[in-house]
């Protein structure tokens, strides 16, 4: 019914690392050229744990863009914005609110684990309760059939279907439905409406999802009708609802695993991060001085690369040979560990060249950067108003 589209968002945080890299922008970098994606700053979400100071998130929003840019997120395949510039995702937040029972935002996993986590911040408010239910309005909106995730997300995925199927079954209640589904029906000619019909039996009687499979291939393909014939017509396929938000489904990222400097997740909290456009001496600093296998004291002591958080580089970065050189020579004490991190560092360097290049047009020239965004948040909004005009006539508030 709805063209497929990919919706993905991070909070702005500044200037992004490594682990940024290598466990998301490689996947957007990738699938903006097979899919339509809209790629967005979460500045909202920034505020559910940073509200007390939000002076840094201006600042960190263009950084983070200057490096999605830098990392190969291409402006003329993706569209780029900022979250905040549609309001329209507030409004169906709100929207949204109305119907979401309190237990299913209290039930996600990661809400207990952030409070554990960041036990400093006082972050007993409604917008931090209410951020999963904001992130379902942010790709609910787009009616986007894919988000790309890691596992630790699904949850939250499986959380925006079930908002959309309830809103849908609260408020696809289109008077006269099956009447008007009928007609439209009809339109699809005799031979296309007997199939239409069987099919929709077979989905709805037999449980049979190839029917209902079948049944979209053959509505896709209908030119004749028109956009509201469509929905009708999907909607009466599963039942007697009208189809006006898109249930996403989770497109698991496969990410190799790149942790920090000591071993820990990379963050920028735990002073453990290679930044996306680091100078190349600081990352050969960095590097250089990484910890080691506990047991390698002295230059002649054997170590075991398992043991090492520079086998977890080595692991990204370097080729099958250079592996197979790490392990004989550390298990035999062949080489030394600042001889074994020297394949590491110009893996690194070399990779952020193309990073440096890309980025110095658009520190060079700011006005670049804003106008992409600028851009961005006007195909954005026009399709967020195509949703919120749909929402609001199903709520009652369209005042026509």
């Amino acid at each position: 019914m709805y063209p497929d589209r990919v919706v993905s968002g991070m909070r702005p945080t500044g200037s992004m690392h490594l682990g940024h890299f290598h466990g998301a922008l490689k996947n957007w970098i990738k699938m903006q050229s097979e899919l339509p994606c809209l790629f967005f700053v979460a500045d909202w979400h920034a505020l559910t744990t940073h509200y007390d100071d939000p002076t840094i998130i201006e600042r960190s929003a263009w950084e983070m863009l200057i490096d999605w840019l830098a990392a190969g997120v291409d402006p003329s395949q993706a569209t780029l914005f900022i979250q905040s510039k549609v309001p329209e995702h507030a409004e169906l937040h709100l929207l949204l609110s109305m119907a979401t029972p309190l237990g299913w935002l209290e039930r996600v996993p990661t809400y207990k684990d952030q409070i554990d986590n960041l036990s400093s911040k006082d972050l007993a408010t409604y917008g931090f309760l209410g951020y999963p239910l904001l992130q379902a309005a942010d790709v609910l909106i787009y009616r986007a059939s894919q988000v790309p995730v890691g596992d630790d997300q699904v949850p939250h995925i499986e959380m925006m279907r079930e908002i959309a199927r309830r809103f849908n079954h609260l408020y696809g209640k289109e008077k006269g439905f099956e009447e008007k589904a009928q007609d439209a029906v009809k339109k699809l000619g005799s031979k296309r409406a007997k199939l239409y019909n069987e099919l929709r039996t077979e989905y709805q009687q037999d449980g049979k999802d190839d029917a209902l499979e079948q049944a979209k291939a053959m509505l896709d393909d209908a030119q004749s009708l028109s956009m509201i014939d469509r929905e009708r017509l999907f909607g009466y396929l599963e039942g007697s609802r009208k189809l006006i938000l898109v249930e996403p489904q989770a497109r698991l990222t496969a990410s190799p695993r790149l942790p920090g400097l000591d071993g820990r997740k990379m963050s920028k909290s735990y002073s453990n991060a290679i930044a996306l456009r680091e100078d190349k001496d600081v990352v050969a600093k960095k590097v250089r001085t990484m910890p080691t296998d506990p047991a390698r004291v002295r230059r002649t002591d054997v170590g075991d690369p398992a043991k090492c958080p520079v086998w977890q580089f080595h692991e990204v970065y370097s080729d099958l040979a250079t592996k197979e050189w790490v392990v004989k020579g550390c298990k035999s004490a062949g080489i030394g560990c600042i001889e074994c991190k020297q394949p590491v560092i110009d893996a690194i360097v070399k990779e952020q060249e193309p990073m440096h290049e890309r980025a110095q047009q658009y520190l060079d020239d700011p006005s670049l950067v804003r106008a992409i965004v600028a851009d961005g948040n006007d195909v954005a909004r026009k399709l967020a108003q195509e949703t919120m005009r749909d929402v609001r006539e199903a709520m009652g508030l369209a005042y026509s």
